[in-house]
């Protein structure tokens, strides 16, 4: 299994521009509410008053991976995972279009926010060269706002060893 900073040096080289990294802080979050909330239903049965659903599966499979790449980062995931598949839960209990509503539209202006920094940055998402770019990105948002935090700066000079820093491109002159 590749480690924390191989996946996230791989995934970063697609985003080095600073403006995709922030269209990333409101796309990436607005995606995977979306999806805990379109995958809070069906409901297969309930434990202890928790709802289990295709959510709460994905939920918990992507946080043992979290927990397995960073401890650390693992947990903060693990808390953010819960509060989308609690709003997802609180969702799916509405009318199915008040439902598939806020699903299909937090993840469709989601990806409109994505596709907005990949405009930026000049390059295209990085799960279209590698699948598992949709599982690293909303650690790697977190990641990123730890570094802006200061927060494990092993990490990052680790991933800016590779990839290089953050950056503004430039616009291109004609």
């Amino acid at each position: 299994m590749k480690t924390f900073v191989q996946h996230l040096s791989k995934y970063a080289a697609y985003h080095r521009d600073k403006r995709n990294v922030a269209t990333h802080y409101v796309g990436i979050p607005m995606i995977v509410a979306g999806v805990a909330t379109l995958l809070s239903r069906p409901v297969f049965m309930h434990v202890d008053g928790v709802a289990i659903s295709p959510a709460s599966i994905v939920v918990a499979i992507t946080a043992l991976f979290y927990l397995k790449l960073d401890i650390r980062f693992g947990i903060v995931m693990s808390l953010f995972l819960a509060a989308c598949l609690w709003l997802g839960q609180l969702l799916a209990v509405q009318p199915t279009a008040v439902w598939m509503s806020w699903g299909i539209g937090l993840f469709v202006v989601g990806w409109v926010f994505q596709f907005i920094g990949h405009y930026y940055e000049g390059k295209k998402p990085a799960f279209v060269d590698d699948i598992m770019g949709l599982a690293i990105g909303p650690i790697f948002v977190a990641a990123e706002l730890a570094f802006e935090l200061g927060l494990r700066k092993d990490v990052q000079d680790a991933v800016e060893a590779r990839v290089g820093p953050t950056f503004i491109r430039q616009a291109k002159v004609a």
